[in-house]
């Protein structure tokens, strides 16, 4: 059998940071609502069935998840970019994605986003 890349997908993990330059922005935490994909090689994991030879996204999401309620942004390009870092971060990980939406940002529509990518 040949397995390329798995890809773990972790969907509307709905969080609140400061997020945005205007004076009321940066005094009220905002909603954002962040989407992972991630592809790293799994035939090791799903061969062995040993937990130890898997991504462990538990382990991401609690970093994303600390990073995000703990920062401070003017940039929905920067709170993106440092997420898609963390998302990158394990050396198995052969691409990452990462689209931050920032809802109600604009009076007509649902959300505004920001998509990032990194291939390795």
């Amino acid at each position: 059998m040949s397995i390329s890349q798995a890809i773990i997908k972790v969907t509307n993990l709905r969080l609140r940071t400061f997020i945005g330059f205007n004076p009321d922005e940066r005094e009220k935490q905002q909603d954002v609502v962040i989407n992972i994909e991630i592809q790293y090689p799994a035939d090791k994991s799903f061969e062995t069935d040993d937990v130890a030879d898997a991504l462990n996204y538990k382990v991401i999401t609690k970093k994303v998840i600390q990073h995000v309620e703990e920062g401070r942004f003017l940039l929905l390009e920067k709170l993106v970019a440092d997420v898609l870092a963390i998302c990158s971060e394990h050396p198995s990980i052969t691409m990452s994605r990462v689209t931050i939406d920032k809802p109600h940002a604009l009076r007509f529509a649902d959300s505004v986003s920001l998509s990032l990518e990194q291939r390795k």
